[in-house]
């Protein structure tokens, strides 16, 4: 049995970190994340205020501009600034930015309380939901969802993936419509805080990280209330179902747990 990206992922082509699956073993690219993050993301606008609550919503436009979001109108998902057509992400009242480090493309949208850290990236129609938590090093694809008391640090959502309701995904990749039920929890740190090490087929693989969540390959899910140990790994189409334990290890593509 051997691991490779193809055991995960299809698309990886059309996402903008693509290039940080480079190596065979997808928990390389956590490694490089941040850096990747920090060299490649400019500083947000001066004028959008830092590490307070935004007091007002604002519409925060392609080219880095700052108009408050009650001066925008709004038809189904374009937006128009004194008759011109605009394109941005829009920032709720009460959320809050950690840093300059942060990247939002067109329709993106912050809603109130969500706490986000520097560096992130969010791409195009990602929603961050009420009072999600952000703790940097994250990046989004295009219409990825984090959800309401959502918890993510350090980890890689492509698109259409959602974590919509009460997670936490440290240190971990979520597939392209991967799906976790709500409550789903991806422990990253074993008790005995030691390097995670995969044993596959009789071979041993050593990561280098003591920090590693679950890598979901795409379209895979987790019930309600699912928690995966520390260095857990399903390929494409797998299914966990509500309420399981399961891993430490990896399980092949269409793996179902019940």
């Amino acid at each position: 049995m051997e691991i490779t990206l193809d055991c995960f992922f299809e698309d990886l082509e059309k996402e903008k970190i693509n290039t940080l699956f480079k190596n065979a073993f997808p928990w390389e690219s956590l490694k490089y994340l941040k850096e990747y993050l920090l060299d490649n993301i400019a500083e947000i606008n001066k004028n959008i205020p830092i590490e307070v609550p935004l007091q007002e919503s604002l519409f925060f436009t392609s080219e880095g501009e700052v108009i408050p979001l009650k001066e925008i109108e709004i038809y189904q998902e374009d937006y128009y600034f004194q008759g011109q057509k605009m394109e941005g992400a829009i920032l709720k009242a009460g959320s809050v930015l950690m840093g300059k480090k942060i990247f939002f493309e067109k329709n993106v949208i912050v809603e109130p309380f969500a706490v986000i850290f520097t560096p992130a990236y969010f791409s195009k129609g990602t929603q961050i939901r009420q009072g999600a938590y952000i703790r940097g090093n994250v990046y989004t694809g295009e219409k990825a969802i984090i959800g309401h008391a959502t918890e993510v640090k350090n980890s890689i959502i492509l698109s259409y993936a959602k974590a919509a309701h009460f997670a936490y995904v440290g240190d971990s990749i979520l597939g392209k419509e991967v799906n976790l039920g709500a409550g789903t929890k991806l422990a990253n740190l074993k008790f005995s805080k030691k390097e995670i090490i995969l044993t596959i087929n009789k071979k041993t693989f050593n990561t280098g990280l003591k920090k590693l969540g679950a890598i979901l390959g795409d379209k895979s899910q987790t019930g309600c209330n699912v928690v995966l140990q520390p260095g857990t790994l399903f390929g494409k189409k797998s299914i966990i179902y509500p309420g399981k334990v399961a891993g430490p290890g990896y399980f092949p593509p269409e793996t179902k747990i019940k």
